[in-house]
């Protein structure tokens, strides 16, 4: 063996290890310092009867303790570090895509006339409330508590690890990734609050949400990031233009077609009135948290901070993200001056947002100029598309269905263009979370409609829901 340190040299590293092995935690007890130190002890001891077994000499026995200390000691901590860093970005992330349901209700609220506005504001409030009670209830062990390869979970509350504990082998704190996760499932709920603004009632969309948000989104959850039976054929969503986005996206069709449009808003002879919203100014504030929020959306997805890789991509995935927002804007901007000769400001805002959609489904891996393809390819599927609505008579006041799911559809068949799953694939998952959401979703409303009904009566409609559901108007002196 050759003797690379003389002995007071390797004696000095074990101290030195011995020292940073109890720096960190140097606040607690006593009793857990003693344990660290005879821990630490009994592997150097270990590793130097090791050695002299072997006929190496007691420098290069003290050499050979010293080193199984120092390894012990970067493999505990480092480890340790990780799950630091990892929790502290679900943590981060978390709380930006909890900001994301002020964004979703400033947007509502400034493209909904000035007589709905506080009813908005109130769903908004509820619907992520529910998301949360709704998500342990039920809806986190549906979506992770299945077998590798299934379709559902368990119908069991989440159970929180007991304080001051975890479990070891997790690389993060489990309460910190139900936090995560549970900010998501808000933000599905909300695509349908805006969809069917105006005149749906407010228990009959409550009563929605508590199945969306407990049932149908983690059923569809666990197929891929359950670890499901989309996982298991490949299917690729990032970050959720199809488990998320789209998911809301199908939910809220089926809520703008068995609710109906708004009353005056189409004519007999096919003609659309007009409904401008109370406040551009709050529909792109409402925007810009939306899109400062899709960095906890998008960048948390990495799922892993604790390396310099992770930090790395990371800060790519922000990069792409910012991208793909202006690119949808500009985009849409540019369109609108050439087609209708004025920019709509409404439009290039949902613009910004069906580009971010669009790549939500794979923010790491495209280059520059994918993400900018992907992100434009957005805000024109909003330019074409609202109109479209329009013709077929769906009403969706906000345009949730082009930004969220048709741009969630798109964003998630072009992930194979910087390799992420293959066309086949990504088009079963579209298809069938698809179909899965809308069937379920329109059950769910005519069950509602039979019973407790969906819509509110014309006279409610006529007179705004600020009076009629909510009893607070949101600017009385107007």
């Amino acid at each position: 063996m050759t003797r690379f340190l003389s002995l007071p040299n390797a004696l000095v590293l074990a101290f030195l290890a011995l020292f940073i092995a109890i720096t960190p935690v140097a606040a607690q007890s006593v009793d857990i310092n003693s344990t660290i130190i005879t821990t630490l002890e009994a592997i150097g001891a270990s590793a130097s009867e090791a050695a002299l077994e072997d006929g190496a000499t007691e420098e290069e026995a003290a050499l050979a303790a010293g080193s199984a200390i120092s390894s012990t000691v970067a493999d505990t901590f480092g480890d340790r570090d990780a799950k630091i860093f990892n929790t502290l970005l679900f943590l981060i992330g978390g709380f930006l895509v909890m900001w994301m349901a002020a964004g979703f209700t400033m947007l509502e609220t400034g493209l909904v006339r000035k007589k709905n506005v506080s009813m908005q504001a109130l769903k908004n409030i509820a619907l992520y409330s529910i998301a949360g009670l709704m998500f342990w209830l039920v809806g986190y062990n549906v979506m992770y508590g299945g077998e590798a390869g299934g379709f559902i979970g368990t119908f069991a509350p989440y159970n929180f690890p007991e304080v001051g504990q975890d479990t070891a082998e997790a690389g993060y704190s489990t309460a910190s990734d139900w936090f995560f996760q549970m900010a998501f499932v808000a933000a599905t709920a909300s695509i349908v609050s805006g969809a069917v603004a105006e005149r749906v009632k407010l228990w009959a969309f409550l009563a929605f949400t508590v199945v969306l948000t407990g049932i149908l989104y983690p059923i569809t959850g666990m197929w891929q990031w359950g670890g499901g039976w989309l996982a298991e054929i490949g299917f690729s969503d990032f970050a959720g233009s199809t488990l998320v986005h789209s998911v809301g996206g199908w939910a809220a069709l089926a809520g703008v077609i068995f609710i109906g449009a708004r009353e005056g808003k189409y004519g007999a002879n096919g003609s659309v009135t007009p409904m401008p919203g109370s406040s551009i100014p709050l529909a792109t504030l409402g925007m810009f948290i939306l899109w400062m929020g899709w960095f906890g959306f998008n960048g948390a997805s990495q799922l892993a901070m604790g390396t310099i890789a992770d930090v790395g991509d990371i800060s790519r995935i922000f990069a792409n993200t910012n991208l793909a927002a202006a690119s949808g804007a500009i985009t849409a901007m540019i369109l609108v001056q050439l087609i209708y000769k004025k920019v709509d400001v409404t439009m290039v805002i949902n613009g910004a947002l069906a580009g971010l959609v669009s790549i939500t489904a794979e923010p790491l891996a495209p280059s520059v100029l994918q993400t900018l393809f992907i992100g434009g390819v957005g805000g024109a599927i909003v330019v074409f598309t609202i109109p479209l609505l329009d013709k077929l008579k769906l009403d969706d006041v906000v345009g949730a269905i082009p930004v969220h799911l048709l741009a969630g559809i798109w964003g998630t068949m072009i992930t194979p263009l910087s390799g992420s799953g293959t066309f086949a694939t990504q088009a079963i998952g579209v298809v069938a979370i698809g179909a899965f959401t809308f069937v379920a979703s329109s059950i769910v409303w005519l069950i509602l409609k039979a019973t407790i009904g969906i819509r509110v009566s014309k006279e409610d409609e006529a007179l705004g829901l600020d009076k009629s559901e909510v009893g607070v108007e949101a600017y009385p002196e107007f």
